[in-house]
């Protein structure tokens, strides 16, 4: 069964008491953050890794509204936990799986948990189809400014998520694409590179050194000076591939 890694973001203490208790009974869930704020949120989706985020929606700062939005881009799925059912639309507008209202139900949390395990798990196998099915390919082909370009994989730093495009450095030139970092994941696999965040890809082939961070992950430093971020649990899979 797929383990999920939850992360549940409610301005109550007593609210997120009660789900820290309800996710607590469901099997193969795992909650890897816990927090009080809209930014809160937002921050630890960047840094490490979330398969489910459950959301209030009225939240100092940043409504739960504006973190589903980041959370989407980042191929996080979205449930909401909340007392305004008013809310649903836009929720469901900004990408949300399910909108549970308080007081959250064991049996309709589960519900909700249910079908996020079963979004992920589809994710992960046509990932993993389609990264079986395809050889790697000689050329990456990608859009900018009206044209094609064919770009050589091994020139191709990383690519990271950058609001809604993903930009790509390929020698000393920064391209944006539309294309989506699961897509591209896809199209470069069998080329050496690692996901190493939710919203970077990396080629070890252009690093010069990694510089460790307070949180357990890395910033992976480029030859032409950029700065990539590598989540902590990419980095112990890192460490491990380097043999460190």
């Amino acid at each position: 069964m797929t383990t999920l890694k939850v992360l549940i973001a409610d301005d109550e203490e007593m609210a997120r008491r009660r789900l820290r208790r309800l996710l607590s009974e469901l099997r193969d869930v795992e909650l890897v953050a816990e927090c009080a704020t809209g930014a809160a949120a937002l921050s630890m989706l960047e840094s490490i890794d979330v398969d489910v985020a459950v959301l209030d929606v009225q939240m100092p700062g940043l409504s739960g509204l504006d973190v589903s939005q980041a959370a989407a881009e980042l191929g996080v799925e979205v449930i909401f936990a909340t007392a305004h059912p008013e809310h649903a639309i836009a929720a469901y507008a900004r990408g949300a799986l399910d909108y549970v209202l308080k007081p959250v139900a064991a049996e309709r949390l589960a519900v909700a948990v249910d079908r996020a395990r079963a979004r992920v798990r589809s994710a992960r196998a046509e990932a993993y189809e389609a990264a079986g099915a395809k050889s790697p390919i000689d050329r990456l082909a990608i859009a900018v400014n009206g044209e094609v370009r064919l770009l050589v994989p091994s020139e191709v730093a990383f690519a990271m998520l950058d609001g809604a495009l993903v930009r790509l450095r390929v020698g000393e030139e920064m391209l944006w694409t539309e294309l989506t970092l699961q897509e591209l994941e896809v199209r470069l696999a069998g080329r050496g590179f690692l996901r190493v965040h939710r919203r970077a890809l990396l080629n070890l082939a252009h690093v010069d050194r990694l510089r460790p961070l307070p949180t357990g992950g890395y910033v992976a430093l480029t030859r032409t000076g950029d700065e990539v971020p590598v989540s902590r649990q990419e980095a112990r899979r890192l460490r491990q591939r380097l043999g460190l």
